[in-house]
């Protein structure tokens, strides 16, 4: 029982960390946030922060992880029960992963987050922000083959390659989404149904 309660104690720190580390990235800015900073927002010592995370950087990729995981879990139910309109289906789940992505993040450290992936390719952080990348075009083709199950794709449509495109698709407009300050998430989101309809039409049966 004990042990328990360390490990739960342990998991409530580091998740009040991970909230001090995205409250001070947005109000101070990435490259302005200090550990320490960071350690006073979340009532801890520096030391206590060093325990969980060598630099601000590995608190970086753990908020991304926490967007993705939140955007996993709420996209499910796209993959369980998409509507039987493809292009809204697309919609739906793409716009929950644009929604959910400045939760925790604003555009700045999205800039830094992408920037790390690119510059440092064999690093843990970029393997990692890859694998969150995969998870996410994974749960679009999942959505895909559900709708061709339902006979609303043509069936010799593959739903991984269409899936992964569509990802890729989403991906290079938000990072040049987090690259221009002024553009709103509603432009981004118009941008994209545009794009995703013509494709959709492609493949949907009727």
């Amino acid at each position: 029982i004990l042990s328990g309660l360390r490990e739960q104690q342990k998991q409530d720190r580091e998740l009040r960390l991970l909230h001090a580390a995205a409250h001070c990235f947005r109000s101070a800015g990435y490259g302005n946030a200090t550990i320490e900073d960071i350690a006073r927002q979340a009532g801890l010592s520096p030391g206590t922060v060093y325990n969980y995370y060598g630099h601000k950087g590995e608190m970086l990729i753990a908020l991304v992880a926490m967007e993705v995981n939140d955007v996993l879990k709420a996209g499910e139910s796209f993959v369980r029960n998409p509507s039987l309109d493809v292009l809204d289906s697309v919609d739906g789940l793409i716009g929950l992963f644009l929604e959910k992505s400045l939760i925790y993040l604003d555009k700045e450290s999205w800039r830094h987050a992408i920037a790390a992936s690119i510059e440092q390719p064999d690093a843990v952080f970029a393997s990692h922000y890859t694998d969150l990348d995969a998870r996410l075009a994974d749960q679009i083709s999942r959505m895909l083959m559900t709708l061709q199950r339902l006979e609303r794709i043509h069936p010799n449509i593959d739903p991984q390659v269409f899936g992964r495109m569509l990802f890729n698709n989403m991906n290079n407009q938000f990072i040049e989404f987090v690259k221009d300050a002024p553009r709103e998430m509603k432009q981004l989101r118009d941008d994209l149904h545009y794009q995703h309809a013509a494709l959709c039409r492609l493949i949907e049966i009727g």
